[in-house]
């Protein structure tokens, strides 16, 4: 009997620790799952997020610049630091892994307006004759390429290295993350927003040519020289260069296809690791060493791709990330614990055209690095506004990034009653989820009088503006909404009314031949004509249970219209410059090699300013 109790106690002991173990991992528990027929995803969206673009490639600038004329730009870093958003992405002509490359940085103070593209890291020449072992070329007339996963670290005391890694690619198939590049480069950024020299701070061992730039342990400051090695004593920051480090080096902890790490820290000091393909792992001993390999997060749906996680203002935290097999739509899920991530929300639906085809170009917003929380808590940067911030590029070919409003919420308690020029400075879209292109641009203006207004301008042949208010869900609405049109033979808006998926139900347009129309099934009807610098009041009435609606302008009625497609309620009131894009879909081949026609042109601007909008439940 003795023996058989001591053999129950052990069973229930191990089981005990099994299932300790299997809650001992990110999960996701909601059971919100991504539509990849639509941009979106169908998801609704987090409200409040902003999303801006920072860098829109041009290969046709006049300026020649090879910060706008270099058409592959991909994986930013971002950083808060001296009251400044910092943003660093590689760069190459025309495709990945296709030499030259660069490394470059963007400021900003406010996450809005951002400065043009200045050179970190510039190309770096190879040596004629340079050869891998693990591949047969030769490099002759050849650059090297950079590739990286980090890209910043605050030290303790509070100096910003900036880091980017040179490897080669012998050609466009090569992968120069084989561990036999030539090494990782660091130097300081300046609080006058000047840079200190460049020095490599971890060359590979392979590396046997005299290298362009001196070792950091040859630098005169001593605290450059003291950041560095915090920084390489730091478990979570190298376990970042494992792709590209030498296979047996030392300083990384865990080797393997680990690819772009981020983490973060539960309140009990163990740090959470999130890979690509959203594999996880946990530590105790902030990254020397992980509980298990690195495996999928129960849940999870990624792929090839990064994820984001961090914890956030509120104390809570999110993953942002691409929730499917492909790189759209980018995502937030939120978790109260860091470990049971039980919602999955909209950060950004949009694909715009790729203007530029290249090497292992993919499609969509991707890629999404955050502020990272630095050595054991110290933050990278808090900044004051409390949001989520993360950079992504997109299509691989320009840059953005988008704030996300902590807490993160996606149900609207009240309706809108936003009258622009009503509103306090600076809180006038708080509500409002936008789309901001540089050629497209969307924000609050003053006019002649001084008022206030949303306006939304529209330059861009392959690209759009947009603005999305969520309301409560309602079956009988009624919105009143102010407009007017700057101009009525080019242009478009196009006035929606969606659910909480982002299905549209009624369709108003502004449209390009001077008509104000609604889309009725297949066709569109035109309702009246519509004259440039006119404020046009709609107010739209509609019922989702008998599918009517009707609109009236400035006082007139126009009549009664159906949905033309049936929704059990309205969730949202969209303004958007553009028609809806379906391209690329799921079945889209994943290399474009082709420019699109007139890449580098711009459209006559149309402009739309917004007085107010409003909405109430009947």
């Amino acid at each position: 009997m003795p023996d058989i109790k001591l053999k129950i106690t052990t069973l229930v002991a191990v089981l005990c620790v099994q299932l300790s173990h299997a809650q001992d991992t990110v999960r996701y528990t909601g059971k919100t799952l991504v539509n990849v027929d639509y941009h979106h995803g169908a998801l609704t969206p987090a409200i409040g997020v902003h999303s801006y673009q920072t860098l829109r490639v041009n290969r046709e600038d006049p300026g020649k610049d090879t910060a706008i004329t270099w058409t592959y730009n991909h994986a930013p870093n971002l950083v808060y630091w001296n009251n400044t958003f910092y943003l660093n992405y590689l760069s190459n002509p025309v495709g990945e892994h296709i030499p030259p490359g660069q490394t470059l940085l963007q400021t900003s103070k406010d996450g809005l307006i951002w400065t043009k593209p200045v050179t970190l890291f510039p190309p770096y020449k190879i040596p004629d004759g340079t050869k891998k072992k693990t591949h047969p070329g030769t490099a002759k007339d050849l650059y090297a390429v950079m590739h990286q996963r980090m890209g910043f670290y605050v030290s303790k005391s509070k100096k910003l290295l900036t880091l980017a890694y040179y490897g080669i690619a012998l050609d466009a198939k090569d992968d120069p993350n084989d561990g036999n590049g030539i090494g990782r480069v660091v130097r300081e950024i300046k609080q006058d927003s000047g840079f200190g020299p460049i020095y490599f701070i971890r060359p590979n061992a392979s590396w046997n040519q005299k290298s362009g730039y001196p070792l950091y342990t040859e630098s005169k400051d001593k605290e450059f020289v003291k950041a560095c090695e915090e920084l390489l004593a730091n478990k979570l920051v190298t376990q970042q260069w494992v792709e590209e480090a030498d296979r047996d080096d030392p300083l990384i902890s865990l080797k393997g296809e680990y690819k772009a790490l981020s983490a973060y820290h539960l309140p009990d000091g163990r740090v959470v690791g999130l890979w690509k393909n959203a594999l996880t792992s946990i530590s105790k001993d902030n990254g020397a060493t992980w509980l298990y390999k690195p495996r999928r997060a129960p849940g999870f749906v990624n792929s090839n791709a990064k994820i984001w996680g961090q914890k956030t203002s509120d104390g809570k935290y999110a993953t942002v990330y691409n929730p499917s097999e492909f790189r759209w739509p980018l995502a937030i899920s939120v978790s109260d614990d860091g470990l049971n991530y039980k919602n999955l929300l909209l950060v950004n639906g949009e694909i715009t055209s790729m203007r530029y085809g290249g090497n292992y170009k993919s499609y969509g917003p991707q890629y999404p690095r955050g502020i990272s929380e630095g050595d054991g808590g110290l933050a990278n940067g808090i900044p004051p506004d409390g949001k989520l911030w993360v950079s992504y590029s997109m299509n691989k070919e320009d840059i953005w990034v988008s704030s996300v409003p902590v807490p993160v919420r996606s149900v609207a308690e009240k309706h809108a009653t936003d009258r622009f020029n009503e509103l306090p400075n600076g809180k006038e879209l708080s509500e409002w989820n936008i789309y901001s292109p540089l050629w497209a641009a969307v924000g609050i203006e003053k006019g002649a009088d001084n008022t206030k207004f949303l306006s939304l301008k529209d330059s861009d042949p392959f690209d759009y503006a947009k603005a999305e208010r969520v309301i409560p869900a309602t079956k009988q609405l009624t919105a009143e909404i102010a407009v007017e049109p700057k101009q009525n033979d080019h242009g478009l808006l196009g006035i929606e009314f969606q659910d909480a998926k982002g299905t549209p139900g009624i369709r108003l347009s502004f449209d390009s031949t001077g008509n104000f129309r609604a889309k009725a099934g297949y066709r569109n009807k035109n309702l009246m004509t519509y004259k440039p610098g006119e404020k046009y009041e709609i107010t739209v009435r509609l019922n989702t249970e008998t599918r009517l609606y009707s609109v009236t302008v400035n006082g007139k009625n126009l009549g009664n219209n159906i949905l033309f497609a049936p929704l059990e309620s309205v969730s949202r009131i969209t303004f958007r410059t553009g028609n809806t894009r379906r391209f690329p879909n799921a079945d889209t081949p994943t290399d474009q090699m082709y420019d699109l026609p007139n890449a580098g042109g711009k459209d006559r601007e149309a402009a739309y300013n917004v007085r107010y909008v409003t909405s109430k439940s009947e």
